[in-house]
């Protein structure tokens, strides 16, 4: 696989996760559930083939920027994402700290 790989990102609602697609194949996911208004994000998963490409990157990007364009927030249950955001503090104000701690507790 050629270092340059273009990384389609979807929301994929009957599966719960937003979907990493390289050329039509599925290459990694986030899983999610909707509780009291927020996207939990519990799980995200890059594909062994598809490892070291920048895939979790763009699926972590292509899910935060979904949920600001809708208006949502987030609590990042999920260590991929929690750490995304650590690293991109931009994402940092779209989560619902008292629905994380609600839930991490």
């Amino acid at each position: 696989m050629a270092d340059e790989v273009t990384v389609t990102v979807a929301d994929v609602p009957e599966r719960s996760r937003y979907e990493a697609t390289i050329g039509g194949e599925l290459a990694g996911f986030a899983a999610y559930r909707d509780h009291e208004g927020a996207r939990v994000f519990t799980h995200t998963k890059v594909l062994d083939a598809f490892e070291g490409h920048g895939v979790g990157s763009a699926l972590a990007r292509g899910a935060l920027d979904d949920v600001r364009a809708a208006g949502g927030r987030i609590a990042p249950l999920c260590p991929f994402i929690a750490g995304y955001i650590r690293r991109h503090g931009e994402y940092a104000d779209l989560i619902d700290r008292p629905l994380l701690d609600q839930l991490s507790s």
